[in-house]
């Protein structure tokens, strides 16, 4: 093993004889850092981590148990295993050490082959525990994806009938991540929000072809049909456990309803309305607008932009509409990126 490629412990001891001791049993198997007082110890924990720490309990002062617990609550080093090295030796000071988030405890005057195995065994151990979390880190990456990949299946199955590549399902979803964001929404509810946005419309898979299809207006009874995808799409989402689809029912339970409350299927209105059912309401809206449909032409870019405008108070939520036009050029940028 090279020098480089050697694991680091941390020693920590206010009597240098101490420190001496600890470092010359150590030093042909790891690299060896030093502290002599608890301030000194946090700090190079914090700006370079080691694999490993030997923490004496009596100092001047911060002592030991001061310095375990303020690491274990930092999430850089609160990982890193803390053996306790002390002339305490009561079973009591054991206790106090372990409840401190110590994995061990040794007591002086240390032995050599003691101090060794203990160490080797923890750091083994911290291994076995890094190596794990990486392998459910990948697989939680891998089910994230696989999952994401449902949904957007799932979401262009329903726009497949007039929508031929389903790219309408992945440029809303992205612009409502966009307006939510604008919103103020943190990362991972935003990231939740693209991922349930594009089983908006999973219902259309009950309605039958002969309206969903037709290149005109609908009759009355045909309408009503039509409307009938929202309480469809209810049906297959509802009763989850599952965040996302939790999220994904409601979002295709109020994306048609309106901030005036003449919408559908239950005519909410204003604040009643899901905030993620109005923001999905006007990122849907735009790309329905500006996309070919088998029963109208794309609009342009300005006119359903304009439309969206003077829908807000009306159609839309006044700050959902900000937000959009506070983000517009991103949009028009995923929009570019997602053309049919």
């Amino acid at each position: 093993m090279n020098k480089d490629s050697k694991e680091t412990i941390l020693v920590v001891d206010d009597f240098p004889e101490n420190v001496n001791i600890l470092t010359k049993i150590l030093k042909d198997d790891y690299r060896v850092k030093a502290a002599i007082d608890g301030e000194s110890a946090i700090k190079i924990a914090k700006t370079s981590p080691p694999d490993l720490i030997l923490l004496d309990i009596m100092m001047p002062g911060m002592d030991g148990y001061q310095v375990c617990k303020i690491l274990k609550l930092d999430p850089v080093t609160k990982h890193i295993p803390v053996i306790f090295v002390s002339a305490k030796n009561d079973v009591e000071d054991e206790a106090i050490g372990f409840d401190c988030g110590a994995v061990d405890y040794i007591t002086k005057p240390v032995r050599s082959v003691l101090v060794k195995k203990r160490v080797r065994l923890h750091l083994n151990l911290f291994d076995q525990k890094r190596h794990l979390a990486h392998e459910v880190s990948e697989r939680t990456h891998e089910l994230d994806k696989s999952r994401l990949d449902i949904v957007n299946r799932l979401g262009m199955a329903a726009e497949y009938k007039d929508n031929e590549t389903g790219l309408h399902v992945k440029r809303m979803s992205i612009y409502s991540k966009i307006i939510a964001l604008t919103l103020g929404f943190s990362d991972q509810d935003a990231e939740l929000l693209q991922q349930a946005a594009p089983m908006h419309d999973i219902g259309k898979i009950g309605i039958p072809d002969h309206i969903l299809l037709k290149p005109g207006k609908f009759e009355p009874d045909e309408w009503d049909i039509m409307k009938t995808h929202v309480n469809i799409g209810g049906e297959i989402l509802k009763g989850s456990e599952s965040p996302l689809l939790q999220w994904a029912w409601t979002i295709a339970m109020t994306h048609h309803e309106k901030w005036d409350g003449t919408g559908y299927p239950n005519n909410l209105s204003a604040d009643k309305i899901p905030l993620i059912g109005r923001i999905v309401a006007v990122a849907d809206v735009f790309d329905a607008l500006t996309s070919s449909r088998p029963y109208k032409k794309a609009w342009a870019v300005d006119d359903a932009a304009n439309l969206i405008k003077e829908e807000s108070g009306k159609q839309f939520d006044p700050d959902v509409v900000n937000a959009f036009f506070a983000s517009f050029d991103e949009i028009l940028k995923c929009r570019e990126l997602y053309l049919e």
